[in-house]
């Protein structure tokens, strides 16, 4: 299994880019977010890789996170989301997009990605809204405690060090926020809807603002 790739960039495509490194160009498939994000030919880049191996097929598919990569992992285990379709919705929505869009129960957002119909959309939501806290909840846990683990990494002792991609400060402060009120006794499930929802409406607010936000949002109406 190959979990990551280091090198420098030789040419990028429309749906891919080709990673050299030390002489061996790797085809790494990503997706247009991903892609706009990286930087020019002859650039370093480091991607966390996820392998899909067929009888006729060997590709590999490129995340900037592993919190992104984590969240391709769930989306291609529900039948019918295939690495295309998942890379389609992550280059749509976001890692912290498609968390937001699962916890909310909003299959229309998850439709926007091209290729994705409806009853796909509505499976997608239905089958992950149960995983998703637990998910976001690693968001801002989840490259510090595996981004330095050694094994599945191909690059060479003399590569020049490329900087590794971490989640946007956003994706701590909702872990944080949905820690703070599974402790509160709320259920996972709700407790990740309304942090959705708040960091929905306020993208850059922080882990207090996030629970204060969350809790006007769980409070009994009327």
């Amino acid at each position: 299994m190959i979990g990551k790739i280091a090198g420098r960039i030789d040419y990028r495509g429309t749906d891919h880019v080709l990673i050299d490194v030390h002489g061996v160009g790797y085809i790494v498939y990503a997706s247009d977010r991903t892609l706009a994000a990286l930087p020019g030919p002859g650039e370093a880049v480091a991607l966390y890789t996820d392998l899909v191996v067929r009888e006729d097929l060997l590709q590999l598919y490129g995340f900037p996170t592993l919190f992104e990569k984590e969240w391709h992992r769930l989306l291609t285990s529900v039948q019918g989301v295939g690495a295309k379709a998942s890379m389609a919705i992550l280059g749509t929505l976001g890692a912290e997009g498609v968390g937001r869009a699962i916890a909310l129960g909003d299959a229309a957002a998850v439709k926007a990605a091209p290729g994705v119909g409806p009853k796909l959309a509505q499976r997608v939501v239905n089958e992950l809204k149960d995983k998703a806290p637990a998910v976001m909840a690693l968001g801002g846990r989840l490259p510090a405690a595996m981004g330095a683990a050694p094994a599945e990494v191909i690059e060479g002792g003399a590569a020049p060090a490329a900087p590794t991609a971490r989640p946007a400060p956003s994706a701590s402060a909702q872990s944080e926020a949905l820690s703070a009120l599974g402790n509160l006794g709320y259920a996972p499930g709700e407790a990740a809807a309304a942090v959705a929802e708040a960091a929905g409406a306020s993208p850059d607010a922080d882990t207090p603002a996030l629970i204060r936000a969350a809790l006007r949002l769980l409070a009994p109406k009327g």
